[in-house]
């Protein structure tokens, strides 16, 4: 072809990897950029071509003349997830939500769905739910139960990456939901549907509808052992915005989380209670992390916790019993073992703590997962009260960073975080030192500062007065 020559890359390699790409003239068992291991593969010859310059269709514009309308967000009635995704669903956004199989990801995009196809705000919307993984019947026995019928909202169940691109451009929806993106599969690629150039293929050819029709697009992802998300690393790359979906099986709640956000910020943190009639957004969730007890009992301490730039009340119960195994059990649920390990250590140290020989017993209340630093204060002094069977007075709440040498460091959003404690009634917060200065307390808030671990104990245990 005139203007355009192939031939071989010095030096290329015969081996590609199939998560991130990277290229090696012999074969290895672990990806050298990516380090995944059992992706590199033979792909041949790798070739270098050269394309001519070809006729522009389209002029390039002066960035002032661009128009900008184009990439406003339209929210889809869901204020957790739109909160989350930076305000709504921008046209022609592609976005992956990922999560483990069961947690509510289907749930949560029917609903999702059916609300932006019913939207009052801009008027019906049509709006294309594919399912590859349940048949149409089951999709909607669901939408009826979670209430998610609407009249412009399509249903289809098709595992054919043709089939479903021709739905598209049939239905012309303003919204597809994909589910999911592992079950689809296009007859012009070889191997079954789930498999790497199969989710490549499939992604790739979606976005490109997406991009070219303005439509809004919805994929649904499926997670690894490991928790990542499976298929290659390059769909994290070519989506738009990536959002995980947490949560404890056991547990009605479920945290909505962008990991990537290319419309919006990626601090920001959706919650919902997952129930046999649907999903719900919570707007304020940290009563869920409180126990309903009225008495003080030893072995308790809340702590408040950042989720993005939302602060969240917890509940941290300890207990701490006579050990009758040469080695005692160290247990934990909803907290980091490892960092629950160091603050055992601390207290052993660097406040004498009697440890060495009991087991100790450690959780969170409602199933949330604490693995901020700022909890540190909070495991310390509900093993300390569990320790000494003393509980904390009535209304205590404690955040920090604990160290090694036993000082208790100063955490980022203190004063948002006391904001939150005075809110939901709390009167006595123990807080590392420097916080008064910072900024003003919230009226009805004592504040006890304290520089390390063996005065946080000695003084909030006792009830010390506070300034």
């Amino acid at each position: 072809m005139a203007g355009t020559t192939t031939r071989r890359a010095k030096g290329a390699g015969a081996f590609r990897c199939s998560e991130c790409g990277w290229q090696t003239a012999k074969w290895v068992g672990r990806c050298g950029e990516c380090q995944a291991w059992g992706s590199v593969v033979e792909v041949g010859a790798v070739t270098v071509r050269t394309t001519a310059a070809s006729t522009v269709a389209r002029p390039a514009t002066p960035i002032g003349e661009v128009d900008v309308s184009h990439a406003v967000a339209r929210p889809t009635g869901v204020p957790e997830f739109d909160r989350v995704l930076g305000g709504g669903l921008v046209p022609g956004a592609v976005v992956l939500v990922a999560g483990e199989p069961g947690i509510g990801k289907s749930t949560l995009l029917l609903d999702v769905a059916g609300r932006a196809a019913r939207s009052a705000e801009h008027g019906d919307r049509t709006v294309l739910y594919v399912s590859g993984e349940e048949s149409a019947a089951q999709v909607r026995a669901r939408a009826e139960r979670i209430e998610a019928m609407a009249r412009t909202l399509y249903l289809t169940s098709e595992t054919d990456l043709a089939t479903v691109l021709g739905q598209v451009e049939q239905v012309q929806p303003e919204l597809l939901v994909v589910d999911s993106v592992q079950t689809i599969s296009s007859g012009e690629v070889e191997g079954s549907a789930g498999n790497v150039a199969q989710v490549r293929e499939v992604a790739a050819s979606l976005i490109q509808a997406a991009k070219a029709r303005g439509i809004a697009v919805l994929l649904v992802g499926h997670v690894t052992k490991d928790g990542s998300i499976a298929g290659p690393r390059v769909l994290e790359h070519l989506v738009d915005v990536v959002v995980q979906f947490e949560g404890d099986r056991h547990s009605r709640l479920r945290l909505v989380r962008a990991v990537k956000n290319r419309y919006g910020p990626t601090d920001e943190v959706g919650c919902f209670d997952l129930s046999d009639v649907g999903i719900v957004g919570l707007a304020d969730p940290s009563g869920l992390f409180l126990s309903g007890r009225t008495a003080a009992v030893p072995g308790t301490c809340v702590t408040v916790t950042l989720e993005g730039r939302r602060p969240l009340v917890t509940e941290v119960q300890a207990l701490v019993t006579q050990s009758s195994l040469a080695t005692p059990r160290r247990a934990t649920s909803g907290l980091d073992a490892a960092r629950v390990n160091m603050v055992l250590a601390v207290l052993d140290k660097r406040a004498q703590a009697p440890i060495g020989g009991s087991d100790a017993y450690l959780s969170t209340v409602g199933g949330v997962r604490l693995t901020e630093p700022a909890a540190d204060l909070a495991i310390t002094l509900a093993l300390a009260g569990a320790i000494t069977d003393r509980p904390l007075p009535p209304g205590t709440v404690a955040f920090g960073e604990v160290g090694l040498a036993g000082e208790v460091r100063p955490v980022t959003g203190a004063h948002r975080r006391l904001a939150e404690a005075a809110r939901l009634g709390f009167t006595r917060a123990v807080v590392p030192s420097g916080v008064l200065g910072a900024g003003p307390v919230p009226d009805g808030l004592s504040v006890l500062e304290v520089g390390t671990v063996a005065e946080a104990v000695g003084r909030a245990l006792h009830d010390v007065p506070v300034r």
